[in-house]
């Protein structure tokens, strides 16, 4: 097949013009164009005029010779082989089974993988299956009650149930393997549409029941899921992991253990530490959620398009170098979506994004976070950030007033060095609910100094960006983990043999796709070390 990139087509055109673009764009007979399917579907806002933008794989005639036509012209290539191809296959006596720690996207993916090649899994979860998990989270939203075992970060499907659902990321992937997490999602129930468009998603609910048809999949294959499960502790034999210690005593025995752990496994961290795993501080960012209207978002991206059905609600990237050397950006963007309680540890504030598959909300939200680093930030060995982390959320909830109320202010407010008082035009959707205030009280002068700087820059690349009714709530503290559970070109610790550090807790992803990517790669580290090779 030939991959066509960059076939312009208007907005609103028809299925045949995209057929006859194709044909058009090859000078073939209609004849040799044995069929086609859409790689990639993007738009295309400059110059006033929307356009989609296509990529297409196509069958065609006398390929060769067709493609010798096109010699140095970049937008003709043969298609690339995006299949997936396992490592190996587990042997039939299996002599013992890996152990994987947590059940995010990329425990998910790591257990599936092993699964499909026969190592039957065994998966520990301390939080509890999706749908309970679920009803837990919204005793929090609705009722101000924590359960710190079963939260938006603890729980079957890790935090990335309770987002936007984005399924794009910027990681470098040669192999084509976040075309492997996209097919499972679709064979799981996600819409075919996610394997073509530019930048897909899927929604909370949509989600829930994905990650359980992906859990039916893996007991089907002869693996084990086993929720409310809490690893307290490694088993080791000098620098070799022999399995690990559970919160109710018992031990589940493995020289092959993933640590898929989410970014908020704190305690865990701590353990890790005192075993003497090797961990190091890393960068990461910290400031408010922001809101805004979505329709002021979808007037300022989309213009006069605005509205349109295959254009959907609007979403926005923003970044600025300030002055004083910090970066900040727009971080997890949330179109028609709504701010969510976020916390994991009682009497601590936390805010994340999520958005339903419709993205129907009113509002649209983003973190606006700036960038810390701990050379400068919180020096002090590897969990330092941690400490960093909750002496912010602790007095966030102490300004939110309790009950896990969030601070809030108005962003003419802080931009003007006054506290906010009442709320304007935009009405913000955290739940238990906000306290308007100073964030400048709890926000880091750095910070504060970086983001008054930002918003100009970005209401210039959206108009209305610096609306004064908009609303900043606080605090944006779990960007990404604050350290590295470092790993070998193995995929194994530095210096703890059969243990492999995955996913977003231990500093190798950041979102569903590229945690899901780091699940595959982990699984497959595995079975070859289980295969000796």
């Amino acid at each position: 097949m030939l991959r066509i990139s960059e076939l312009k087509l208007p907005l609103d055109h028809t299925p045949e013009a995209l057929a006859d673009a194709v044909a058009g764009f090859l000078k073939a007979p209609a004849d040799d164009v044995h069929g086609f399917t859409v790689f990639k579907r993007s738009y295309d806002a400059r110059k006033g005029v929307m356009s989609l933008v296509y990529i297409i794989d196509v069958d065609v005639a006398n390929e060769d010779k067709l493609f010798a036509r096109f010699k140095g012209d970049r937008r003709v290539m043969p298609t690339p082989d995006t299949n997936y191809y396992y490592v190996g296959q587990a042997p039939a006596e299996l002599k013992q089974r890996p152990v994987v720690v947590g059940f995010g996207p990329c425990g998910i993916f790591a257990a599936l993988i092993l699964a499909q090649m026969g190592f039957k899994p065994i998966v520990l979860e301390r939080g509890k299956e999706v749908r309970q998990r679920t009803k837990d989270t919204w005793g929090l939203w609705r009722k101000s009650e924590l359960n710190t075992e079963s939260n938006v970060q603890y729980g079957e499907g890790g935090a990335g149930t309770f987002s936007d659902g984005k399924l794009y990321s910027q990681i470098k992937d040669p192999r084509h393997l976040g075309r492997k997490v996209l097919t499972e999602f679709v064979k799981a129930g996600a819409p075919e549409e996610i394997l073509y468009l530019a930048r897909p998603h899927i929604g909370t609910f949509r989600l829930v029941s994905m990650v359980e048809n992906m859990r039916a999949e893996i007991i089907e294959l002869g693996g084990e899921i086993r929720f409310e499960q809490r690893v307290d502790d490694l088993i080791l034999d000098g620098d070799r992991v022999r399995g690990v210690k559970l919160a109710d005593g018992g031990e589940v025995l493995s020289d092959h253990v993933v640590l898929a752990l989410g970014h908020s496994a704190r305690d865990t961290f701590q353990m890790l530490e005192k075993r003497g795993v090797y961990m190091e501080a890393k960068p990461f960012s910290v400031g408010v959620r922001i809101e805004h209207p979505q329709s002021l978002i979808d007037a300022a991206r989309w213009g006069k398009y605005a509205g349109h059905p295959l254009l959907g609600a609007a979403d926005y990237k923003l970044v600025h170098h300030a002055s004083n050397g910090r970066a900040v950006y727009s971080f997890c963007m949330c179109p028609g979506g709504t701010v969510v309680a976020a916390t994991s540890e009682e009497k601590r504030v936390v805010t994340n994004g999520m958005s339903q598959y419709s993205r129907n909300e009113r509002n649209a939200n983003s973190g606006f976070v700036v960038s810390i680093s701990p050379e400068v930030d919180y020096p002090g060995g590897p969990l330092a950030g941690l400490d960093f982390q909750r002496e912010l959320e602790s007095k966030a909830y102490e300004l939110g007033g309790g009950d896990y109320f969030a601070p809030a202010q108005l962003l003419g407010d802080f931009m003007a060095g006054k506290a906010s008082t009442q709320l304007g035009e935009v009405e913000p959707s955290y739940k238990p609910g906000v306290t308007m205030t100073d964030l400048t009280r709890i926000l880091p002068d750095f910070c504060v100094e970086a983001m008054r700087e930002a918003i100009p820059h970005f209401a210039r690349q959206i108009r209305g960006y610096d609306l004064h009714d908009a609303v900043l709530t606080g605090l944006e503290t779990r960007t990404s983990s604050p350290l590295r559970i470092t790993r070998g070109d193995d995929g194994q610790s530095l210096n703890v043999k059969g243990l492999f550090p995955a996913g977003e807790g231990a500093g190798y992803a950041g979102g569903i796709l590229s945690a899901g990517v780091d699940g595959i790669k982990v699984a497959e580290a595995v079975a070859k070390a289980m295969l000796g090779r």
